[in-house]
């Protein structure tokens, strides 16, 4: 993994790069035959393009002794036979290749989707939809491009290469020593490059991630930026991380920078060398014009695959990167605590609470709260009172520095996602509209719904009008379809919760962007179709709270009343206080 400060610290981790070999390994074995047939077809293909050079050399030979015109034209037609060859191997290859590659990709994004979608909403939070966003889609097609295209080209070249270096040692072992000391300039300034150019694109990797988390943010926020006036601080930022972005970039260019003009002039070396070397031996007798000749253009030949390895060098280094990033969602995944066992009842008990933000000061201070089954408890309070931060706690979104929050004497935060939601549900203001239709978007909490539960379910929460949209429930949410505003995209959220028929519902601020008429009518209609269950209203409108079982109070981070609506009033505190100023003033009805 990295390591680092501040926001590195709350990043994804990365793999590392025994983690990447091994997970390239296990792709290559799920998809060994082709990998296999891939392999196979270019070093045929390789073994092909050798024959012409060797075959030219022949002919210069039989040349220079006097050889008649058919012999010559034999050589010359099986030169051209052994290209057509070539030429069908590779094309069939490479077919191949870009078959495994599709497959393996695919196999690259399903566990992808999988290892996100089994991490911890806390993990995403801390580390930025950004970073998660840029690993799903840049990192993921960078793989892509490699599998598809990098990958396959580097692994022909690299047979290529193979191939002439031995047919050069094959003509003549010592010509082949001069053109592998000829090429160890080459394998310098690879070194040189590879040994940087992780590090490089790895940073280039997280500024693209932060950069996207600011953008992403600024234009989330826009609303709230312009009116709190935030816009030059938040350009500045956004432009910080643009300039770290051009910082990185402009190492890994420099990085390239000096490998390939290093390259280039190594070629000319071997090349020269064997031309003078098989000079003084031909002018001996040592060899012929032919093997020179040959053992040269082998050498020539040489370039052109190593071109493809050196040009492929920064895409593979840039993927490998993207690799490590994309791996490295599995290793937070296996980093996460086993699942303790099932809970043992569904009551909720929160012990000496105290949570803190990223290290900050405490903003919950030895909370205690018992949560009975069945019952719904409204949690109220001023802004900044720690009432939502006590919502995540209990929902499992986050685990307390100090104390415990427990289900049936199980901890909230240590479930695993699909039993947490099985027990504790959050409902925040904040809604989510899936591209796809009206059913697909309710079946995300209950796959196999019907079309009557369904409706059901939108009824219960004053969704009619999904029956009145052009095509019911098959109409599409979104981009190029309907789209719903806020108050519709929470009704669809509350129906998703309806189905998933949670035994305890956090519902904080959920019927917040509803007007007041509606808002009331949606919490009646959920209080009676969640009967019997256990439902944690954090509300602003104390309306909620008087219908409520109990009624919590909290401020600066404590729980100060907790009682009934009565009791509370007639205790004349800080709550009588809320309930006094929520009715203009007046002395309400109790």
């Amino acid at each position: 993994m990295t390591a680092g400060s501040g926001a590195a610290d709350r990043a994804l981790p990365v793999a590392g790069p025994q983690l990447v070999r091994r997970a390239a390994l296990r792709l290559i074995r799920l998809d060994g035959r082709a990998f296999a047939a891939m392999t196979a077809l270019n070093a045929l293909a390789a073994a092909a393009g050798l024959v012409g050079p060797w075959l030219l050399g022949r002919i210069i030979d039989q040349v220079r002794a006097g050889g008649g015109v058919a012999g010559v034209d034999r050589l010359a037609l099986t030169i051209l036979v052994f290209a057509v060859a070539q030429l069908v191997l590779v094309r069939y290859a490479g077919l191949v290749a870009h078959r495994f590659g599709e497959r393996t990709l695919a196999r690259v994004r399903e566990q992808f989707a999988e290892r996100a979608l089994a991490l911890p909403a806390t993990a995403v939070e801390r580390a930025g939809t950004g970073d998660l966003m840029t690993r799903g889609t840049t990192d993921v097609a960078a793989v892509g491009a490699t599998l598809r295209n990098s990958g396959p080209e580097v692994l022909v070249a690299g047979v290529q290469a193979l191939s002439v270096l031995g047919a050069v040692f094959v003509l003549d072992p010592l010509l082949g020593a001069c053109g592998v000391l000829g090429l160890l300039g080459i394998w310098f300034a690879a070194r040189w490059y590879l040994r940087r150019a992780l590090a490089a694109y790895l940073a280039e990797g997280a500024a693209n991630s932060e950069l996207a988390e600011q953008l992403a943010a600024t234009a989330a926020g826009a609303r709230t930026v312009e009116a709190l006036g935030l816009q030059r601080r938040r350009i500045a930022a956004c432009r910080e991380g643009i300039e770290k972005c051009r910082r990185t970039r402009t190492r890994t260019l420099f990085l390239r920078s000096v490998l390939f003009p290093a390259v280039d002039i190594s070629y000319v070396i071997p090349v020269a060398g064997v031309l003078l070397i098989g000079g003084v031996l031909h002018d001996h007798g040592a060899m012929s014009l032919g093997a020179v000749v040959a053992s040269a253009l082998y050498l020539r030949q040489l370039s052109q695959p190593l071109d493809v390895i050196l040009q492929q060098m920064e895409q593979l280094q840039s993927s490998g990167a993207s690799f490590a990033r994309v791996e490295g969602i599995g290793t937070a995944a296996q980093a996460l605590p086993a699942a303790p066992p099932a809970p043992a009842g569904d009551g909720i008990e929160v012990a000496g609470v105290r949570y803190a933000y990223d290290d900050g000061d405490d903003v919950l201070h030895g909370v205690d709260l018992r949560v009975r089954p069945g019952e719904r408890l409204v949690i109220v309070g001023p802004s900044g009172a720690g009432k939502t931060t006590l919502g995540r706690l209990l929902a499992g979104m986050d685990a307390p520095h100090t104390g415990s929050v427990t289900v049936g004497r199980v901890p909230v935060a240590g479930l695993d996602p699909d039993r947490l939601r099985r027990h504790v549900v959050l409902v925040t203001q904040e809604h989510h509209v899936f591209l796809g239709t009206v059913r697909e978007n309710l079946r995300i909490a209950s796959a196999g719904a019907t079309d009557a539960e369904l409706r059901a379910a939108l009824a219960a929460v004053g969704a009619e009008w999904a029956d009145e949209l052009p095509e019911g429930l098959d109409t599409d949410l979104g981009r190029g379809g309907h789209r719903p505003d806020g108050a519709r995209a929470q009704q669809l959220a509350l129906a998703r919760v309806v189905l998933a028929d949670p035994h305890t519902l956090i519902l904080d601020e959920a019927t917040a962007l509803l007007d007041p008429r509606t808002a009331r009518h949606t919490e009646r209609a959920l209080a009676a179709v969640l009967e019997g269950r256990t439902v944690v209203a954090i509300a602003h409108r104390l309306q909620s709270a008087h219908d409520a079982d109990r009624v919590a109070v909290m401020e600066d981070g404590r729980i100060t009343e907790l009682g009934t609506h009565r009791q509370l009033v007639a205790a004349g505190g800080a709550y009588a206080a809320l309930w006094r100023s929520w009715h203009g003033g007046r002395p309400p009805p109790s």
